[in-house]
């Protein structure tokens, strides 16, 4: 490439487009033509003429003014572009096109995308849990089995990371048991425990505190006393 040529060219701005405005422009319902007008009224208001006429337009695309003029129109209807107005330092009312309804269109479509991927997370994890309650239980769960698990996701809002900690707990404990999951649930909820690590500092906290009481007890009376669990009745 000649060099004048290519410093001219790297010397000209550059219009910025979001990756995710050209991956998703079809799913936003703008069609071909409309995406290139865009992209061309994005240049025209980069370049200070924020008011490009549909010839302007029409100068580098090919279509004929009056399309050009109607591509425009049906943008602002569809609300991915506005005229506005506004009065200049010398008293002057002029027009101007802005592509912030676009924007917005944009970033509420990126949230839509978010919940959708948390929703359909969540919706994956609930599947796990169940198979795996179904694998150490050995067994389909029980309607009611399985509404409480959906309880303990929904109405009490446990992490599946929390209520799988949980289940471990009563497999180790030997009391494979919802009633004894769900005082599990409960106790950490009580004190605050939001994740496994604060379930096991709260274990090993409540042990520490009870171990010289335990020792004390068998001292006076070993045959008299079963050992306390903080997580029985």
């Amino acid at each position: 490439m000649n060099q004048k040529l290519l410093l001219q060219w790297i010397s000209q701005k550059q219009v910025v487009v979001p990756v995710f405005l050209i991956e998703n422009y079809a799913k936003l319902g703008l069609n071909e033509q409309e995406f290139a007008c865009v992209l061309q009224v994005q240049s025209f208001i980069e370049q200070g003429e924020p008011f490009p006429t549909p010839d302007r337009l029409s100068e580098r695309m090919s279509l004929t003014t009056s399309d050009c003029g109607a591509l425009m129109g049906g943008l602002v209807k569809k609300g991915y572009l506005s005229l506005d107005k506004q009065w200049d330092q010398h008293g002057i009312l002029y027009e101007y096109y802005s592509l912030d309804p676009l924007w917005e269109k944009l970033c509420s479509f990126i949230q839509s995308e978010e919940t959708k991927g948390i929703e359909k997370e969540e919706e994956e994890n609930a599947a796990n849990l169940y198979q795996m309650f179904e694998s150490e239980f050995s067994r389909p769960l029980s309607p009611i089995e399985a509404e409480t698990l959906s309880m303990w996701i929904d109405q009490d809002h446990h992490s599946p990371e929390l209520i799988i900690g949980a289940l471990r707990e009563a497999v180790v404990s030997g009391k494979l048991n919802f009633r004894y999951i769900d005082r599990i649930l409960f106790e950490w909820k009580r004190n605050g425990i939001k994740t496994i690590a604060q379930a096991k500092a709260h274990g090993e906290k409540f042990r520490k505190h009870q171990q010289p009481r335990k020792q004390e007890k068998e001292r006076v009376r070993s045959d008299s006393y079963p050992s306390f669990n903080w997580l029985q009745k």
